[in-house]
């Protein structure tokens, strides 16, 4: 489809093309005629001017030489004519030359308009290409990790432990948004990890692998903005060369410590830390791991990668962001991430969406007390002030514990369309809530939510008030047809 998007395209910026270039011929074949048409006109101006002279100048000898009563009747009546005739011609030329220019005028602004409309198709063109491009990349990737897993699958297939959950669908997005807010980071691990026992391949002892479960298994926080947690397993899985092993139980493992620290469902603090870190962890390794064995060709990386891989590892720079020919067991980890990252901000959603569930149902409908003023009153206002500090205390977790900011707006534009829907259906299901009154009502809750939107930014509330556009209309409807009728 995006193929036969950028063939239509590329016709029409042909078509363009073609039609530009008819346009500039025709622009420069009415301005020639145009200008010979002026200079006409201003030869016609000339030769009366010249001829009006030339009256004037008769009439003036013919003055002297006839008697005074004819010189005060014949040169009033002749000049009075003639004047007339001259100014009107005069008026018809000046409106000719107005005409004219304004139609040279109409002729550029067509010609910049049709510039521009071949420049936006120009641009649309490459965005396409672009977005083809990196289409093709990923389904190649996509193809080539399916095939390393059929043949591990048909092979050798690898156990799976207890609570191991396949994604069904992949974190989306997450790899473009980390990518800008990754930057040079500290961290350490501990001394029985980073010590090196020579040799091709590495394999982790157990003691190696418990170090580094007691190690991240706390809450070891983080380092200018950056979770120390995946940064330490990242690097421990890269130093033992994990990802390129065939057989190894160090991904069960991880697996099973990250599905234990979050069964506490209840605290968010948990839940936003762990969500952090594993984002995190699967960003990296979606930007370093590659299908090994299939000729794929190396994931390409930003400037802005490259330093921080430099920054983050302190390892030479050809070393830190070589990409790494993984196995089956490296790519099966990778998916389980994934479904870990869908399945904590799921647990995080449904908690917010009971919250808002609850506080919805008292803003629904305009209490008996409030009287459709502008400002509501405090026992009036505390229901939506709720949905406020729900909102203020989740993102200020988010915000603590460095959650990107794609999670966060995707999180933030769930909760307002909830809201949306909620609001929405209340009014067009329950005819006692279509009202002037309860209009007012939901207009003053839908200000308290411009307002905080207002004051959390852009960076962080992203698309969130557009969630709100249909109740917006709604409630708009109503205030302006109670003012009408």
């Amino acid at each position: 489809k995006l193929e036969k998007q950028v063939e239509d395209l590329t016709l029409r910026l042909q078509l363009e093309k073609r039609m530009r270039v008819d346009v500039e011929e025709s622009k420069t074949q009415e301005n020639a005629k145009l200008q010979l048409a002026l200079k006409e006109i201003q030869l016609q101006f000339k030769e009366t001017e010249v001829s009006l002279l030339k009256e004037v100048e008769a009439a003036k000898k013919t003055a002297e030489i006839v008697p005074p009563v004819v010189k005060e009747e014949i040169p009033i009546v002749v000049d009075t004519e003639l004047v007339e005739k001259l100014k009107s011609e005069n008026d018809n030329l000046k409106s000719m030359v107005s005409s004219l220019e304004q139609k040279i005028d109409e002729t550029e602004k067509k010609f910049k308009e049709k510039v521009k409309q071949a420049l936006e198709a120009e641009d649309k063109i490459v965005n396409l290409k672009t977005a083809m491009h990196k289409l093709q990349e990923t389904l190649e990737d996509v193809i080539n990790e399916n095939h390393v897993l059929k043949q591990s699958a048909l092979s050798t297939p690898v156990k799976t432990a207890s609570g191991r959950f396949f994604p069904s669908t992949p974190v989306k997005n997450l790899q473009n948004a980390e990518e800008n807010q990754l930057a040079g980071t500290m961290f350490t691990t501990p001394a029985r990890i980073q010590e090196s026992r020579g040799g091709s391949h590495i394999d982790p002892q157990n003691e190696d692998v418990d170090d580094l479960i007691n190690c991240v298994t706390k809450n070891v926080g983080f380092s200018q903005g950056k979770p120390v947690a995946a940064f330490t397993i990242y690097k421990c899985l890269l130093h033992w060369k994990s990802f390129e092993a065939e057989r190894t139980n160090v991904f069960d493992r991880l697996i099973q410590m990250i599905g234990s620290a979050i069964k506490n469902e209840e605290d968010n603090a948990n839940l936003a830390y762990w969500l952090s870190n594993t984002s995190t962890l699967l960003f990296m390794l979606q930007q370093s791991l590659r299908s090994g064995g299939t000729g794929a060709t190396p994931l390409r990386k930003s400037p802005s990668l490259v330093r921080w891989m430099t920054k983050g590892f302190r390892s030479p720079a050809a070393e830190a962001i070589r990409p790494v020919d993984a196995k089956a067991p490296a790519l099966h980890f990778k998916q389980q991430l994934a479904a870990y990252v869908e399945k904590i901000i799921e647990i995080m959603w449904d908690k917010l969406k009971k919250e808002l569930n609850t506080s919805l149902t008292l803003c629904i409908q305009a209490p008996k007390t409030f009287k459709g003023t502008a400002l509501m009153s405090d026992s009036t206002a505390k229901y939506w002030q709720g949905i406020i500090e729900g909102l203020d205390a989740l993102l200020s977790t988010l915000k603590e514990n460095f959650v990107p900011l794609v999670l966060i707006q995707k999180i933030l534009s769930q909760a307002f369309s909830l809201i949306n829907v909620q609001l929405w259906n209340s009014v067009m299901t329950r005819p006692d809530n279509c009202s002037f009154i309860n209009g007012e009502y939901l207009k003053s809750g839908l200000e308290k939510l411009e307002n905080w939107c207002l004051e959390t930014n852009d960076e962080y509330a992203g698309s969130s008030w557009d969630e709100l556009k249909h109740i917006r209309q709604a409630v708009g409807f109503l205030v302006c047809s109670e003012l009408v009728f």
